[in-house]
């Protein structure tokens, strides 16, 4: 027996490690592009009071659908889907998706609905930083009719999420994670060829009504395309199906549905914080970007580190939890979570040291002007830190759902939220400037790393007496982590040194961030190696004094 459970671990481990790295690969494409279009944007519009409202206006309808299910959709669904696969095929698993579905996307039609109809006061909520009383009544009139084109991807969103969901809990996870590559390859163009048409740096007393139209239109025209991709790897992995509202009668359907409504707080109240520090961050010209980057930065470094290994990890701990198996169920969160680690700390220590560089690279002159690169370089500095902090988080929060537990994740989600509330606040007594877009990301941080701990101290009390961390690995990790701080330290005084322009000196970044990344591995193999070792002489002494 415990032969045979070794020999299952050891099959596990190359293939979580596989499908992690699949999931990271083609989300860094997918978060390089996505950084790249905020950029873009950020150029495109400047550091504007109309660029405020925009990019707020053009992340709504996500923020919108993560109030409904954004992310807890997976963690509820998936595991739903893999029981359901285990116990009837892909029959079963059809008619759970295609009930689920309809139910989602009924909500999903109304919400939006509903968004248009409220989109005047919306649109003054992303407004009401504007000195000028003219100025701003006209922001209101455009941020209305912005909100007016985006609000259908809503529904876009919920087909985009059940296709991710389908294809995951089949064990597929590329197209998953690189479909969005597409959506900002289509909207980057459209931005910059609306920025030479219309011009640059436009406030909203200069601002067309074409220019809405276009970045609104070809936003949504984009999400479009992205719904078609995961609609056709759906089909591909035999679970497309029509969303039928006969599903109200299916218990299964019935009892992921009220899964869903319980866990809605776990996705809704993070959606409500980004949405307050974006309208807060507005009080700021030119703020929304720096939060909005921030946050982008965070996400993206998470998605390509501890966030790939805990989409990759979620259908084994959802099957080592059905099948009640304590050890296997043990063994993958210690993988998953050492790999989390592994991928998360020498991001940390390069643009932890190398935040001035970070900022200096996507921000334009025109925030130089605005005297945001300062506060921008300290974001990225926060980043760094944030993004350890989210992939942590997130692969607990995957852990519980796979044990059908989402009362923790949803209480870990309210007090964060009131957290970030509290800090938010306090912020409004700081100056209109820089100081109060960090200490908006400040309280971000405060609110994530609250819930996180939350997360891993119920989770550490529910596989016990499983071991909750392989310090080994840890181990190995922090000494590779510690041999890199130099590298880094020398790409920003290199780079600080020499006079270039920003090709070059984005051309060097990336050079020296191979270098640092590749002697990471290196140590981190050679360190392993020997730890490995060093525990196998230890354990063999052992058995012959035993013996």
């Amino acid at each position: 027996m415990i032969a045979t459970s070794v020999t299952v671990r050891e099959e596990q481990a190359p293939t979580l490690a596989r499908n992690s790295v699949t999931v990271a690969g083609w989300t860094l494409l997918s978060r390089i592009t996505g950084v790249l279009r905020v950029v873009v944007i950020g150029q495109v519009l400047g550091a504007t009071y109309f660029a405020n409202a925009f990019q707020t206006s053009y992340l709504l309808p996500h923020l919108v659908f993560t109030l409904i299910a954004g992310p807890v959709l997976g963690m509820v669904l998936i595991p739903s889907v893999v029981r359901a696969i285990g116990a009837g095929g892909q029959a079963r698993a059809r008619e759970i998706l295609g009930g689920v579905s309809g139910w989602l996307l009924t909500i999903a039609a109304a919400v939006s609905a509903l968004l248009m109809i409220l989109s005047p006061a919306v649109a003054w909520t992303l407004n009401f930083g504007v000195p000028d009383p003219a100025a701003r009544a006209r922001g209101v009139w455009l941020a209305t009719l912005a909100v007016l084109l985006l609000a259908p991807q809503v529904v876009l969103y919920t087909l985009v999420h059940l296709g991710t969901v389908a294809q995951q809990a089949r064990g597929r996870f590329a197209l998953p994670a690189g479909a969005q590559v597409v959506e900002n390859l289509i909207l980057i163009p459209t931005v910059i060829v609306a920025g030479w048409y219309y011009g640059t740096g436009l406030d909203v007393e200069q601002v067309p009504v074409g220019l809405v139209l276009v970045l609104g239109g070809g936003s949504t025209a984009a999400v479009t395309v992205t719904v078609a991709l995961q609609l056709a790897g759906t089909a591909r992995v035999g679970l497309l199906t029509w969303p039928s509202m006969r599903g109200r009668h299916d218990p299964e359907v019935r009892l992921v549905a009220r899964r869903l409504v319980r866990s809605v707080g776990v996705a809704a109240w993070p959606a409500a914080a980004m949405y307050l520090l974006f309208a807060l961050a507005g009080t700021v010209r030119g703020g929304v970007f720096v939060v909005q980057l921030t946050h982008t930065v965070i996400l993206s470094l998470a998605f390509v580190s501890g966030r790939a290994v805990a989409m990759a990890v979620l259908p084994k701990l959802a099957r080592a939890a059905y099948r009640d198996d304590g050890a296997i169920f043990g063994s993958q969160w210690r993988q998953g979570l050492s790999y989390v680690l592994i991928a998360s700390l020498p991001l940390l220590v390069l643009l932890g040291i190398n935040s001035g560089l970070t900022a200096k690279l996507l921000a334009s002159d025109q925030f130089r002007h605005a005297a945001l690169i300062g506060p921008l370089a300290t974001c990225m500095g926060l980043a760094a830190v944030g993004q350890l902090i989210a992939g942590v988080h997130d692969i607990g929060r995957q852990a519980l759902f796979a044990r059908l537990n989402d009362r923790i994740p949803r209480q870990a989600s309210k007090v964060a939220f009131g957290v970030i509330v509290i800090a938010a606040a306090v912020g409004l007594l700081l100056p209109a400037d820089g100081s109060r877009l960090v200490w908006l990301v400040m309280a971000h941080l405060a609110g994530e790393l609250t819930a996180a701990g939350i997360v891993l101290t119920r989770l550490r009390q529910a596989i016990r007496p499983e071991l909750f961390l392989e310090r080994r690995s840890l181990a190995a990790a922090l000494v590779a982590a510690l041999a890199i701080v130099p590298l880094a330290g020398a790409v920003r005084w290199t780079e600080q040194i020499q006079a270039s322009g920003r090709l070059a000196s984005m051309t060097f970044f990336a050079l020296g961030a191979a270098v640092v990344v590749g002697v990471y591995v290196l140590v981190l193999r050679a360190v392993t190696r020997r730890i490995s070792g060093r525990h196998l002489t230890v354990s063999s002494s052992s058995s012959s004094v035993t013996w």
